[in-house]
Protein backbone atom coordinates (compact mmCIF):
# COMPACT_ATOMS: atom_id res chain seq x y z
CA UNK A 1 0.00 0.00 0.00
CA UNK A 2 0.88 3.41 -0.43
CA UNK A 3 -0.19 6.04 1.63
CA UNK A 4 -1.03 9.04 -0.30
CA UNK A 5 -4.02 10.86 1.12
CA UNK A 6 -2.17 13.88 3.08
CA UNK A 7 -3.05 17.13 2.82
CA UNK A 8 0.60 18.20 1.93
CA UNK A 9 -0.22 21.96 4.77
CA UNK A 10 4.12 21.72 5.08
CA UNK A 11 4.52 21.83 1.15
CA UNK A 12 2.39 24.75 0.94
CA UNK A 13 1.87 26.82 -1.43
CA UNK A 14 2.78 23.80 -4.03
CA UNK A 15 0.58 21.97 -2.36
CA UNK A 16 -2.70 24.51 -2.96
CA UNK A 17 -3.09 22.96 -6.23
CA UNK A 18 -1.46 19.55 -6.27
CA UNK A 19 -1.28 16.12 -4.59
CA UNK A 20 2.09 16.28 -2.27
CA UNK A 21 2.58 12.92 -4.10
CA UNK A 22 2.66 13.88 -7.71
CA UNK A 23 4.88 16.68 -6.33
CA UNK A 24 8.03 16.39 -9.12
CA UNK A 25 11.53 15.33 -7.38
CA UNK A 26 14.47 15.76 -10.45
CA UNK A 27 11.20 15.84 -13.41
CA UNK A 28 9.78 12.44 -11.50
CA UNK A 29 6.70 12.50 -9.37
CA UNK A 30 7.75 11.75 -5.79
CA UNK A 31 5.09 8.50 -5.67
CA UNK A 32 6.86 6.87 -8.63
CA UNK A 33 9.67 6.63 -6.94
CA UNK A 34 7.36 4.51 -4.45
CA UNK A 35 6.20 2.27 -7.51
CA UNK A 36 10.21 1.59 -8.58
CA UNK A 37 10.62 0.05 -5.72
CA UNK A 38 7.51 -2.23 -5.56
CA UNK A 39 8.08 -3.30 -9.33
CA UNK A 40 11.48 -3.83 -8.20
CA UNK A 41 10.35 -6.03 -5.42
CA UNK A 42 7.91 -7.85 -7.61
CA UNK A 43 5.14 -6.48 -6.42
CA UNK A 44 2.18 -6.67 -9.02
CA UNK A 45 -0.56 -4.66 -6.94
CA UNK A 46 -0.29 -1.57 -5.01
CA UNK A 47 -3.05 -0.02 -3.28
CA UNK A 48 -3.71 3.65 -3.29
CA UNK A 49 -5.79 5.84 -0.90
CA UNK A 50 -6.98 9.19 -1.95
CA UNK A 51 -8.40 11.93 0.18
CA UNK A 52 -7.41 15.65 -0.95
CA UNK A 53 -7.31 16.83 -4.57
CA UNK A 54 -8.88 13.00 -4.99
CA UNK A 55 -9.51 13.60 -8.73
CA UNK A 56 -5.91 14.00 -9.11
CA UNK A 57 -5.12 11.06 -7.70
CA UNK A 58 -7.57 8.74 -9.80
CA UNK A 59 -5.85 10.44 -12.88
CA UNK A 60 -2.43 9.66 -12.05
CA UNK A 61 -3.48 5.65 -11.64
CA UNK A 62 -5.25 5.26 -14.89
CA UNK A 63 -1.76 6.34 -16.29
CA UNK A 64 0.41 3.45 -14.33
CA UNK A 65 0.62 -0.34 -15.44
CA UNK A 66 2.41 -1.82 -13.34
CA UNK A 67 2.05 -2.98 -10.59
CA UNK A 68 -1.70 -2.51 -10.93
CA UNK A 69 -3.40 0.16 -8.91
CA UNK A 70 -6.25 -0.36 -6.82
CA UNK A 71 -7.69 3.14 -5.27
CA UNK A 72 -8.75 2.66 -1.89
CA UNK A 73 -11.49 6.06 -1.24
CA UNK A 74 -11.19 7.91 1.88
CA UNK A 75 -12.49 10.91 0.88
CA UNK A 76 -15.48 10.94 3.51
CA UNK A 77 -12.76 11.60 6.30
CA UNK A 78 -9.19 12.12 7.25
CA UNK A 79 -8.47 8.85 8.53
CA UNK A 80 -3.93 9.19 8.95
CA UNK A 81 -1.81 6.18 8.68
CA UNK A 82 -3.32 3.66 10.72
CA UNK A 83 -6.97 4.65 10.10
CA UNK A 84 -6.10 4.82 6.11
CA UNK A 85 -4.59 1.32 6.17
CA UNK A 86 -7.18 -0.38 8.11
CA UNK A 87 -9.73 0.66 5.74
CA UNK A 88 -8.18 -1.00 2.82
CA UNK A 89 -7.43 -4.25 4.91
CA UNK A 90 -10.69 -6.04 2.60
CA UNK A 91 -7.90 -5.62 -0.45
CA UNK A 92 -4.76 -6.23 1.15
CA UNK A 93 -5.26 -9.75 1.78
CA UNK A 94 -4.42 -11.87 4.99
CA UNK A 95 -0.87 -12.15 4.25
CA UNK A 96 2.23 -9.61 5.42
CA UNK A 97 2.46 -6.31 3.12
CA UNK A 98 4.10 -3.45 2.32
CA UNK A 99 3.39 0.42 3.27
CA UNK A 100 4.64 2.62 1.79
CA UNK A 101 4.50 6.47 2.07
CA UNK A 102 4.50 8.94 -0.88
CA UNK A 103 6.55 11.65 0.43
CA UNK A 104 10.09 10.20 0.70
CA UNK A 105 11.91 7.75 -0.84
CA UNK A 106 15.79 6.46 -0.45
CA UNK A 107 18.55 5.07 -2.71
CA UNK A 108 19.85 1.42 -2.39
CA UNK A 109 22.81 0.47 -2.12
CA UNK A 110 23.52 -3.43 -1.95
CA UNK A 111 20.36 -5.52 -1.73
CA UNK A 112 16.90 -3.35 -2.25
CA UNK A 113 15.64 -2.57 1.30
CA UNK A 114 11.98 -4.22 0.16
CA UNK A 115 13.75 -7.36 -0.23
CA UNK A 116 15.95 -6.73 2.52
CA UNK A 117 12.65 -6.70 4.26
CA UNK A 118 11.09 -9.96 3.32
CA UNK A 119 14.50 -11.33 3.78
CA UNK A 120 14.28 -10.24 7.69
CA UNK A 121 10.51 -11.23 8.11
CA UNK A 122 9.76 -13.39 10.82
CA UNK A 123 6.15 -14.75 11.54
CA UNK A 124 6.52 -16.53 14.55
CA UNK A 125 8.39 -13.04 16.32
CA UNK A 126 6.89 -9.85 14.28
CA UNK A 127 3.98 -7.95 13.73
CA UNK A 128 5.63 -5.32 11.86
CA UNK A 129 9.23 -4.79 10.30
CA UNK A 130 9.93 -0.96 9.76
CA UNK A 131 12.89 0.11 7.58
CA UNK A 132 15.26 2.62 9.71
CA UNK A 133 18.23 4.72 8.79
CA UNK A 134 21.15 6.50 10.70
CA UNK A 135 19.90 10.21 10.75
CA UNK A 136 23.55 10.93 9.51
CA UNK A 137 22.74 8.96 5.85
CA UNK A 138 19.37 11.16 5.11
CA UNK A 139 18.44 14.62 3.35
CA UNK A 140 15.47 16.53 4.45
CA UNK A 141 15.31 15.48 7.68
CA UNK A 142 15.66 17.40 10.68
CA UNK A 143 15.01 15.13 13.70
CA UNK A 144 17.28 12.89 16.15
CA UNK A 145 15.83 9.64 15.30
CA UNK A 146 12.51 7.44 16.53
CA UNK A 147 14.19 4.34 17.57
CA UNK A 148 16.66 1.95 19.25
CA UNK A 149 16.98 -1.64 18.21
CA UNK A 150 18.23 -4.36 19.82
CA UNK A 151 20.58 -7.11 18.94
CA UNK A 152 17.76 -9.18 17.51
CA UNK A 153 16.53 -6.00 15.90
CA UNK A 154 13.31 -5.43 18.29
CA UNK A 155 12.62 -1.52 18.49
CA UNK A 156 11.84 0.41 21.58
CA UNK A 157 10.94 4.48 21.36
CA UNK A 158 14.21 6.55 21.71
CA UNK A 159 13.82 10.23 20.24
CA UNK A 160 17.74 11.17 21.14
CA UNK A 161 20.70 9.57 19.33
CA UNK A 162 18.06 6.93 17.44
CA UNK A 163 17.21 5.56 14.25
CA UNK A 164 14.69 7.31 12.03
CA UNK A 165 11.34 5.77 10.23
CA UNK A 166 12.43 6.01 6.45
CA UNK A 167 8.22 5.79 5.45
CA UNK A 168 8.07 1.77 4.45
CA UNK A 169 7.59 -1.62 6.49
CA UNK A 170 6.42 -4.70 6.35
CA UNK A 171 2.66 -5.41 8.38
CA UNK A 172 1.14 -8.61 9.10
CA UNK A 173 -3.22 -7.67 9.08
CA UNK A 174 -3.02 -9.33 12.28
CA UNK A 175 -1.90 -6.37 13.84
CA UNK A 176 -5.23 -4.52 13.04
CA UNK A 177 -7.26 -6.90 15.00
CA UNK A 178 -7.80 -4.37 18.01
CA UNK A 179 -7.53 -1.55 16.54
CA UNK A 180 -9.47 1.79 16.77
CA UNK A 181 -12.09 2.59 14.60
CA UNK A 182 -11.94 5.82 12.16
CA UNK A 183 -8.74 8.23 12.55
CA UNK A 184 -5.61 7.29 14.05
CA UNK A 185 -1.69 6.87 13.27
CA UNK A 186 0.17 4.05 13.47
CA UNK A 187 1.87 5.19 15.95
CA UNK A 188 -0.59 3.36 17.88
CA UNK A 189 0.01 0.20 16.74
CA UNK A 190 3.11 0.43 16.83
CA UNK A 191 3.42 1.12 20.57
CA UNK A 192 1.25 -1.78 20.99
CA UNK A 193 3.58 -4.37 18.80
CA UNK A 194 6.69 -2.69 21.41
CA UNK A 195 4.37 -3.85 24.15
CA UNK A 196 4.19 -7.28 23.07
CA UNK A 197 7.94 -6.98 21.87
CA UNK A 198 6.97 -7.53 17.73
CA UNK A 199 7.94 -4.51 16.75
CA UNK A 200 11.75 -5.46 15.03
CA UNK A 201 13.60 -3.08 12.48
CA UNK A 202 16.24 -2.99 9.71
CA UNK A 203 19.07 -0.63 8.87
CA UNK A 204 18.97 0.80 5.63
CA UNK A 205 21.70 0.38 3.60
CA UNK A 206 21.52 3.43 0.96
CA UNK A 207 20.07 7.05 1.78
CA UNK A 208 16.74 8.91 2.67
CA UNK A 209 15.24 11.63 1.20
CA UNK A 210 12.69 13.51 3.11
CA UNK A 211 10.35 15.42 0.91
CA UNK A 212 8.61 17.51 3.31
CA UNK A 213 8.94 21.04 2.72
CA UNK A 214 9.22 23.45 -0.87
CA UNK A 215 13.16 23.56 -0.10
CA UNK A 216 13.17 20.06 0.76
CA UNK A 217 13.06 19.75 -3.36
CA UNK A 218 15.96 21.37 -4.24
CA UNK A 219 17.85 19.40 -1.13
CA UNK A 220 17.13 16.29 -2.65
CA UNK A 221 17.52 16.88 -6.55
CA UNK A 222 21.10 18.14 -5.59
CA UNK A 223 21.61 15.08 -3.26
CA UNK A 224 20.34 12.96 -6.98
CA UNK A 225 22.91 15.10 -9.16
CA UNK A 226 25.35 14.73 -6.66
CA UNK A 227 25.07 11.11 -6.25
Amino acid sequence: MILAAGLGTRMRPLTDHTPKPLLKVANKRIIDYALDHLNAAGVETAVVNKHYLPDQIEAWAKQISSPKIVISDETDQVLETGGGVKRALPVLGTEPFYVLNSDCFWTDHGTPALERLAQSWDNAMMDCLLLLCDPKHTTGYDGSGDFVMDAEGRLKRQTQNGLCFIGAYLVHPRLFENAPAGRFSMNVLWNEAIANQRLFGISHQGHWLHVGTPDAIKAAEDYLAKS
